[in-house]
């Protein structure tokens, strides 16, 4: 890639309440019977009461035994959050790249990645033997750091300066990332991330991003 051709700047998504507006590990819970203790897990996890990698772990292990085709109904209940194709065709008219990055689960981010033609995600893995959830992550854990690094290391990719990034997200897992952007959006997001962010939106359209970009809501 040519300095020429280099993309102008890198936007990085959460995923969980901010590219989508459910909470995945909670959707795959309802399948599992236990929404309600991962719903208190999840919220305290996000408000930074929680270390997030013994949350998810705690979370997942309730998930144990659900067959693997609890994949393809949760992804037909998931909901985009208002203004997501807008953000992503916007980006890309611009030059720009767009990458999600989440706490939650390739099995369910993947296909939504490729339907809305992202050029970056990464999540974690659930790991299943003989069809069933056995109620383990594989491999290294996407928590605060792995965003961090996820965002940086897509910036390099593209030969983006880190000042040309932007971070947006809403829960404290979000913030390392945040702090290593150029600039950090916090959307929809808990009081901590909204007291740390350099910009906040409140109003819960992702549109709403691309005027930060110079480029028309």
């Amino acid at each position: 890639m040519s300095l020429a051709t280099a993309p102008h700047f890198l936007v990085v998504l959460d995923a969980d309440s901010t590219l989508i507006q459910d909470e995945v590990i909670e959707l795959l819970a309802d399948a599992a019977g236990s929404r309600d203790l991962v719903a208190d897990v999840t919220e305290r996890a996000m408000r930074g009461e929680l270390d997030f990698a013994q949350s998810l772990h705690q979370r997942v292990l309730t998930l144990a035994g659900l067959p693997d085709t609890v994949f393809a109904e949760v992804g037909q209940r998931i909901r985009l959050t208002a203004g997501v194709p807008e953000l992503i065709a916007g980006i890309h008219a611009g030059g720009g790249v767009v990458g999600v990055v989440s706490g939650g689960f390739h099995e369910l981010l993947d296909p939504l990645a490729a339907t809305l033609g992202l050029d970056h995600w990464r999540a974690n893995r659930l790991e299943v033997e003989a069809g069933r959830l056995t109620g383990r992550v594989l491999g290294p854990i996407i928590d605060a750091e792995a965003k961090a690094v996820a965002l940086c290391e897509w910036a390099a990719s593209s030969r983006i300066a880190l000042a040309q990034t932007i971070a947006v997200g809403d829960g404290a897992n979000d913030l390392r990332m945040m702090h290593a952007a150029g600039l950090a959006v916090a959307f929809n997001a808990k009081p901590r991330v909204q007291r740390e962010a350099d910009l906040v939106i409140d109003h819960c359209n992702l549109s709403q991003v691309l005027p930060l970009l110079g480029l028309r809501g």
